[in-house]
């Protein structure tokens, strides 16, 4: 756990690093919220004197409220979400290391993820090698990985591959599971950037591909050796009354979002984020076995003490 927890230390200070040079500002965004970004079904309800608050399940509607004002932001903080998952891969309360970018489209916003997690796996594997030959994971193989290209696919071609090459027919309109991921990323040994997934199986505020409506302008991307997504991130829709539409399907109240909504109200500007979940990063780079190891005190549905 000594050697883990050094390791994660120079990520999270790399990663700072890695903004600073990028002249990114840090933004940092409340816990407390009154609204969902990822799905009502995973808040964690607090009471907050005589309202009712959720604890935040990102930072990103706030921070695409600093995107007008500072342009390029970035910050990490403890994100929650009540999953009701006994996974290796879940968490309750996990880390999440987010940006938001003015100006930047779903291309520029994954090959910027691409290069903060290379710049990122480099130092550890730099500046952490006893630590990783501890663990038995070989730095010189970090730096390979950090020095060899990551494709990007759309999500069409990764249902292909899995109908092609692993007898799995995934219908189009249906998310990408951790089973279907795990046998996608058997055909890669480094980081894939999968784009476009279906519109419909998307949060409210990624929007439609002009080109082909039925896709998102979104990005998930997953890594090798069975540890599935560690980045998730979008362009942002502009347009508020298909935005309500989708909020209305979930059951939303849309007041909850007029705040959001404003920053739309005389115009806007393109823009794009991501998040990476730090101890998933963790979990691959140090080849754990159980994301529960990569922080701690891990918070999930059966542990909450000490």
């Amino acid at each position: 756990m000594t050697a883990i927890l050094k390791i994660r230390s120079t990520y999270v200070q790399a990663r700072d690093e890695f903004f600073k040079n990028k002249k990114f500002y840090r933004f940092d965004a409340p816990i407390l919220q009154p609204n969902q970004c990822e799905g009502g079904s995973t808040l964690f309800e607090v009471k907050f004197y005589q309202e009712k608050l959720f604890l935040a399940q990102t930072w990103q509607l706030y921070a695409e409220a600093a995107v007008f004002a500072l342009g390029k932001v970035y910050n990490m903080s403890p994100t929650f979400r009540a999953e009701k998952s006994r996974t290796s891969r879940h968490l309750s309360e996990f880390w999440m290391a987010e940006v938001e970018a003015a100006w930047y489209n779903l291309y520029d916003i994954s090959e910027l993820a691409k290069e903060e997690l290379k710049y990122c796996i480099k130092k550890v594997a730099e500046q952490n090698p006893e630590e990783l030959k501890l663990l038995e994971r070989d730095p010189e193989e970090l730096i390979k990985i950090t020095e060899t290209e990551w494709p990007t696919i759309k999500y069409r071609e990764a249902l292909k591959i899995l109908k092609e090459k692993c007898n799995l027919d995934v219908p189009f309109g249906k998310d990408l599971r951790t089973i279907e991921e795990e046998k996608l990323m058997e055909h890669f040994d480094v980081p894939v950037v999968v784009t476009n997934y279906p519109k419909e199986v998307m949060a409210f505020y990624k929007p439609k591909d002009p080109q082909n409506p039925d896709e998102a302008l979104c990005f998930d991307m997953l890594a090798p050796d069975g540890n599935g997504e560690i980045v998730g991130g979008s362009q942002r829709s502009t347009d508020i009354e298909e935005m309500k539409v989708a909020l209305e399907k979930e059951g939303e109240d849309i007041s909850n979002y007029s705040w959001y909504f404003d920053l739309r109200k005389y115009g806007s500007v393109p823009h794009s984020g991501y998040g990476i979940g730090v101890e998933r990063i963790i979990k691959w780079i140090c080849k754990l076995d159980n994301i529960k190891d990569a922080i701690p005190f891990p918070r999930n549905m059966e542990r909450f003490s000490p």
